[in-house]
């Protein structure tokens, strides 16, 4: 797998950061794209720490940023001509509230990162992932639209979804491959934010759950 090339979409942290370790662990070259540098770069400690036989390119940039997601996919073009995996992971939880007191910057920056960031990155990735002999994109359900108080987050991440699994109907012939997989509850920042003194001792590694993941692609 020395040659398989991954994009992981919020690498910097919770189940991005575990997919992106784990995938350069086996032996794959991992495009991490995240804001926060720091993270990433503690990523990139981490898997240098490790040994791993794959590598990481890192790119700190704001998904929302179309000029910055163009470039991104160009340079990947430019570079490798594929993407075999797309992992994103990427999302706004933005915080919880009744539906009829979310905050409007809240409202926008949810639907501009969940939603609209998606549906550009899907046009962007797919002609990639066309290009390698199984490419395949990744996204990660979460059943909490229509949940009380999570409105925004819920709303457009179940949006998301609806986005990722119209893309897989229609490319079951044609490619790419196209998964949606439930994770299972991790001890993440943003579940942290959303469930605060939660007993997290029952909760999956997110090491653990990148693991299985990986596994299904």
């Amino acid at each position: 797998m020395k040659d398989r090339i991954a994009l992981v979409t919020g690498a910097s942290r919770g189940l991005g950061a575990a997919m992106a370790e784990e995938l350069a662990a086996q032996g794959w070259h991992v495009v991490a794209v995240a804001r926060t540098s720091g993270g990433l770069e503690e990523l990139d400690d981490r898997v240098k720490a490790r040994a791993a036989p794959g590598s990481l390119t890192l790119a700190a940039m704001d998904i929302c940023d179309d000029a910055a997601l163009r470039q991104l996919c160009r340079s990947i073009h430019d570079r490798w001509g594929r993407l075999d995996l797309w992992a994103h992971t990427a999302i706004f939880a933005a915080p919880l509230t009744p539906a009829g007191h979310a905050d409007a910057k809240d409202w926008d920056r949810s639907v501009a990162t969940n939603l609209r960031a998606t549906g550009l990155l899907i046009s962007y990735v797919e002609p990639l992932l066309l290009a390698a002999a199984t490419g395949t994109a990744l996204f990660f359900d979460d059943p909490r639209g229509g949940a009380k108080f999570f409105g925004a987050y819920g709303a457009t991440k179940a949006g998301q979804i609806a986005l990722a699994r119209s893309w897989a109907a229609e490319t079951v012939k044609t490619g790419p491959r196209v998964l949606i997989a439930p994770p299972a509850p991790m001890p993440t920042a943003t579940r942290a934010r959303f469930f605060p003194g939660e007993d997290r001792s029952p909760l999956t590694d997110p090491r653990l759950e990148a693991t299985r993941l990986v596994a299904l692609v």
